[in-house]
């Protein structure tokens, strides 16, 4: 079950049934463009399972700046039970965005709901309203910022108009894609070194599991 909730609050309910858990993780000839790897030498890291009718919601909430070639970015809050974190809350912030940029603002709003709730700030999830399914500069950097505090965290990249793939589940090397993060001052759009060692700087998640049963709020602040 899940709810929508606004400001001024109001919900929406409904019940999601399906029969397995599958892992989210897709890997197409194209994402070699990107500097982009099938996830490998990184550190061990604890599970995460995730609702696809989150994401299928979160691209409908979307529309509306799609269609404008607008960029749409959300906040993906998580509990920790057992070695497992599970995504319960999608909080999308009042933005601003351009169609290749999208940037949270009033952010103690997001930061009051976490608390709240007792989550962790374990990912974010944004479109690419016109462009490919990768992560541009701009979108590494923002990664690096919930990598560094929770290693597990991820990124979603929504791309509708991607006729090749549609959506990837990407995190930053661990360390390499870190290191060459936490070292570059650049900012805007900007190219990043490839690393020596031929390691990527980023790549998919191999432990971010679609859970078909798992229980989820949205919070649109917009």
């Amino acid at each position: 079950m899940h709810s929508v909730k606004h400001s001024p609050s109001t919900s929406i309910s409904c019940t999601q049934s399906m029969p397995h858990v599958e892992r989210v993780s897709l890997l197409t000839s194209c994402d070699s463009e990107h500097g982009y790897s099938e996830s490998g030498g990184s550190r061990t890291l604890h599970d995460v399972h995730i609702s696809a009718k989150l994401m299928e919601d979160f691209l409908e909430l979307a529309r509306d700046n799609t269609n404008k070639d607008l960029e749409t970015c959300g906040v993906l809050g998580a509990y920790h039970r057992k070695g497992t974190f599970y995504v319960t809350t999608l909080i999308i912030p009042k933005q601003e965005s351009t169609s290749s940029s999208c940037q949270a603002v009033n952010e103690e709003e997001i930061f009051a709901i976490q608390n709240e709730h007792s989550l962790f700030p374990v990912g974010w999830i944004h479109t690419h309203p016109s462009q490919s399914c990768f992560m541009s500069s701009i979108d590494l950097h923002t990664q690096y910022s919930y990598q560094v505090m929770v290693p597990e965290a991820f990124a979603i990249v929504m791309a509708p108009t991607d006729t090749t793939r549609s959506y990837g589940v990407f995190r930053l090397s661990d360390p390499t894609g870190m290191i060459t993060l936490r070292e570059c001052q650049e900012t805007g759009f900007h190219p990043h070194k490839e690393p020596s060692n031929g390691s990527p700087i980023y790549e998919s998640c191999g432990n971010v599991y679609i859970n078909p049963n798992l229980r989820f709020e949205i919070f649109d602040l917009r």
